[in-house]
């Protein structure tokens, strides 16, 4: 009886000790790395980094890099692995956009329809390579690169096609109208719609934190303290409202917000909640384990590098779109944009580990980065500097961090 007394006074020792609240800097430390940046920048330009029309500069000059980080992170989940060509589908892309639209005269909705049909063939086209027949994806892409980057110079012919139609420009340069026209607060004019979008935003994403933590405890999975919850959920929804609240005060909601809202949220939940996107982060782990266990580990690697070349297309869509022309030199160094943003954000240059969320904040500090420099005046090649220092640092931080030599008290739980 004394032996089962002491056993269970043991596990609720370990219990309690699993249970102990411990915040896990790993997770929040590119979020108060983007805050403190923020924060940074905002003094030395004097405000003007958060002036709510320069919040709207900072998306749509960035919206191409969050949509290369996030096909570029499926690529990388699958074992550290990169597309290179990106830049160049980019390019090419923008140039069909160019050649159909301006130059042929073609239906604009028709044109966008065939340019990410060409961004499909040319992801299956490097796909076939890279997964059935075994070319190391950095080789293929490489190549992909020199020869897009060709095609799209074969079709420009060196020159610039401009200027696209209104109907084509509003895909990224357009805003959505308000619901109540010529609205003023405070005697300024103001988007309610912009404002009621980022509280409902807001409420929901605090909704789906707390419900997904619920359901993890439940399970048995590991789990997160309340306190880190509401901490967490709290800081990312005063952004939110914050961004959204500088957004309504100029002309609103942009419509590339929308298309970059749809892909974070349809990625963030393919590669959280369904089985496909779980096998990415297996297949990374380890792969032979990944095809000893069923998984299509082949059909896993086609799909990354057909989606990622997808991607390209909305990007290169978007980018053409907000230029206003279609240039032979568009395009270039986008893949390592987008490459430094995945592993600023978190994801581990060996695969298997990553986030969207994390993609997303690894793009939003590349660009204020660009934006706050730029604001102040700095040499560029000065900010090639800075910004391969903070690469630099960011992935040593991971490393440092999975040793476990940073650690804060208040975080995970783990349920015994």
């Amino acid at each position: 009886m004394s032996q089962n007394n002491n056993v269970n006074k043991q596990q609720a020792a370990v219990k309690a000790m699993q249970q102990k609240p411990k915040f896990d800097f790993k997770q929040y430390g590119m979020l108060i790395a983007l805050a403190v940046i923020i924060l940074f920048f905002y003094v030395l330009t004097g405000g003007k980094l958060l002036k709510p029309m320069n919040v709207s500069n900072l998306i749509f000059q960035n919206a191409y890099v969050i949509i290369l980080a996030i096909g570029m992170l499926l690529c990388i989940l699958t074992g550290g692995n990169i597309d290179l060509s990106v830049g160049s589908v980019v390019g090419l892309v923008g140039a069909c956009a160019g050649t159909f639209i301006i130059e042929w005269g073609w239906n604009v909705y028709l044109s966008i329809i065939l340019c990410l049909l060409i961004g499909i063939a040319i992801g299956a086209w490097q796909g076939f390579w890279i997964a059935y027949v075994g070319i190391p994806p950095f080789i293929c892409t490489l190549a992909g690169m020199l020869v897009f980057r060709g095609l799209c110079l074969l079709i420009l012919n060196g020159m610039t096609l401009a200027p696209f139609p209104e109907a084509y420009q509003r895909l990224s340069t357009g805003f959505i109208p308000d619901i109540v026209e010529g609205f003023m607060l405070g005697g300024k004019k103001f988007n309610l719609l912009c404002m009621l979008v980022g509280i409902v935003l807001a409420a929901g994403f605090t909704a789906i934190q707390i419900i997904t933590n619920n359901s993890r405890k439940k399970k048995g999975y590991d789990y997160q303290s309340t306190a880190s919850i509401l901490i967490k959920s709290a800081i990312i929804s005063v952004v939110i409202i914050g961004v959204f609240y500088l957004l309504a005060r100029y002309r609103g909601i942009p419509t590339v917000l929308i298309i970059l809202g749809i892909l974070l949220a349809v990625y963030t939940f393919f590669t959280q909640k369904t089985v496909k996107g779980r096998h990415l982060y297996a297949i990374g782990g380890n792969m032979k384990a990944a095809r000893l266990s069923g998984i299509k580990t082949k059909q896993m690697m086609f799909f990354a590098y057909t989606n990622m070349s997808f991607i390209a297309a909305i990007a290169g869509l978007v980018f053409a779109a907000r230029l206003n022309s279609a240039a032979p030199t568009a395009g270039q160094s986008f893949e390592m944009d987008a490459i430094a943003s995945c592993f600023i954000g978190g994801a581990s240059a060996y695969g298997g580990t990553g986030t969207v969320g994390g993609a997303l904040i690894g793009a939003l500090i590349m660009g204020i980065l660009n934006n706050g420099m730029s604001i102040l005046g700095l040499n560029s090649n000065l900010q090639q500097v800075v910004k391969g220092l903070v690469l630099l640092g960011a992935v040593a931080f991971d490393v440092i961090s999975k040793n476990n030599l940073i650690q804060l008290p208040f975080g995970n739980k783990k349920k015994a």
